[in-house]
Order: structure tokens, then C-alpha cells, then sequence
């Protein structure tokens, strides 16, 4: 028996995932939280196989909820199932370390089919998830590239690796000691020497090269 449990803070989606997955031989769902904080509560006790979890919570998100609980249980299945399909969505699951990511439209046998493969090793994703996923990877190996014949200023580094923990220009500003505006021009001959357009694509290219 498959041991599944949800969290999801809209009642009727929970408790409609609950009866699709109560009503499939194999599985069961004990357990279904409104937030990740009572998930959190109880994890050490109840130790799901698997868990779906919206991104969208009261309190601690989805993806904040990833992270706790794979410090608490590495070896958890985690699918995602929200209505996001943006690239920085699916990127920070992936990187907070979710096995699958679906998204809310799914038919039913096919969240219960998701279950099923996360359980038995596999990475479920809806095709057009699969899609950006594989896009982000090659941007992510063209970035490298890029990454490995263009040479950041070592003030350049140095607020990179500030970016991917600081959200506020101003905040680095300070930390730096200087100014707002050289923030910025600096993170603008970033943008500009590795081709990106959005913060993410940036701090996934640090990743990738190891900067933070």
C-alpha cells in the first residue's frame, strides 16, 4: 500500500484528491493539511511514500515546504500539483528537490498513475512541464558555455552571489557599501555579458557554475 498524503488549502480539492486516491487499490491518503506547518507537525510520525503539495499555502509555501521536508525525510516523494506553470516554478521545486510536478488541470488516473511512478523511482511531469523542464536544462548548458568564456569582475561575482539570497537592491547595497545605482549598473553588465533577461535565469547559470 502506496501511503499518500496531501496538502492543499482549498477543502474541496483536498478532500476530491482524498476519494480518488481512498478509491484506487494500492493507495491510501490518512492524512490531508491545509498548510505545510501541521504537515511538518506530524511528518516524523506519519512518513508518507508520497505527498502532493500546492505551492500557493498559507504560511510556509510549497516550495519552503519542500525544503523542510526533505531535511526532515531525504527519501520523501514529492509532487508537486499547482496551478503554476511558470519557469521559476518549476525551477525552484526542482531545485527544493520535488520527484514530480503536475499541474492542477491533470485528469484524476492520471495524478494516480503520477503516484504510482514517483513511488517506483520515476520523475512524473505533465508533457508540457517535461517540455520547459528540458528547455531550462539546455539553456542552463548554453549558459554554462557562455558562462565559461565570458569573465565576471570579481565585484560582479561577488554581488551574484548576493542576489541569489538578498532580494532587495538596497540590501546589497548596504551590505557592499555602495550605492543603490552601482547595484544595479553591475547587475546590468551581468544581464548584459550572459545574455539573461530575469533574476532566475541568473542565479540557475550560478548554480550550475558553482558561484553560490
Amino acid at each position: 500500500m502506496i501511503k499518500v498524503t496531501i496538502v492543499e488549502d482549498i477543502k474541496p480539492i483536498r478532500e476530491g484528491l482524498s476519494a480518488i486516491i481512498n478509491g484506487t487499490p494500492e493507495l491510501n491518503c490518512n492524512y490531508s493539511y491545509e498548510n505545510c506547518e501541521d504537515l511538518l507537525n506530524n511528518l516524523l510520525d506519519i512518513t508518507p511514500d508520497v505527498i502532493l503539495m500546492d505551492i500557493n499555502l498559507p504560511g510556509i509555501s510549497g516550495i519552503e515546504g519542500v525544503k523542510k521536508i526533505k531535511e526532515l525525510l531525504p527519501e520523501t516523494n514529492i509532487i508537486m500539483l499547482t496551478v503554476h506553470e511558470d519557469n521559476k516554478s518549476i525551477f525552484e521545486a526542482l531545485m527544493a528537490g520535488v520527484t514530480g510536478y503536475l499541474l492542477k488541470t491533470t485528469p484524476p488516473a492520471q495524478i494516480v498513475d503520477a503516484i504510482k511512478d514517483a513511488k517506483s523511482g520515476g520523475s512524473p511531469m505533465n508533457s508540457n512541464i517535461a517540455n520547459k523542464v528540458i528547455n531550462l536544462m539546455r539553456l542552463s548548458h548554453s549558459k554554462q558555455d557562455l558562462l565559461n568564456t565570458i569573465k565576471l569582475s570579481d565585484r560582479e561575482t561577488e554581488i551574484l552571489q548576493k542576489l541569489s539570497h538578498v532580494t532587495g537592491y538596497k540590501t546589497i547595497a548596504s551590505e557592499l557599501f555602495i550605492s543603490i545605482h552601482t547595484v544595479r549598473y553591475h547587475i546590468r553588465n551581468i544581464y548584459d555579458k550572459l545574455h539573461v533577461n530575469c533574476q532566475s535565469e541568473v542565479i540557475a547559470i550560478a548554480i550550475k557554475k558553482g558561484l553560490i
